[in-house]
């Protein structure tokens, strides 16, 4: 316990010199060069700024989505194995029921169709 205490004191001691460093830096203004993007030394003709396309987006939400249930669900052999109860079950049914309802949402939208 004496040790956790030495430690936290010691993190909170280097987060607030961090803190007291940062704001006694005085701040440094730029003139406009600096403000603008390196582009071999010429200043930009356009914004070179490519759209966003929404439908990566949403691929990329879906994906996410399902990775993070593999990984809910990763544990559950093992708690289900040494668990005599039905939480276990009932927790991973649960989060299959949400992800499938998610899925079936995005297909009806039609977030997973990427040409049109």
């Amino acid at each position: 316990m004496n040790m956790l205490m030495i430690t936290i004191m010691m993190a909170s001691a280097l987060a607030m010199m961090v803190l007291v460093v940062s704001i006694t830096i005085p701040n440094k203004t730029t003139d406009q060069e600096k403000l603008s993007p390196y582009e071999c030394g010429f200043t930009p003709k356009s914004n070179m700024r490519i759209p966003f396309s929404i439908r990566f987006f949403y691929i990329a939400i879906l994906f996410i989505m399902f990775d993070l249930e593999i990984a809910l669900l990763m544990p559950w052999p093992l708690a289900l194995n040494n668990s005599m109860s039905t939480t276990p079950l009932m927790m991973a049914s649960s989060i299959i029921i949400v992800l499938t309802i998610s899925l079936l949402l995005e297909w009806e939208t039609g977030a997973l169709e990427w040409a049109e």
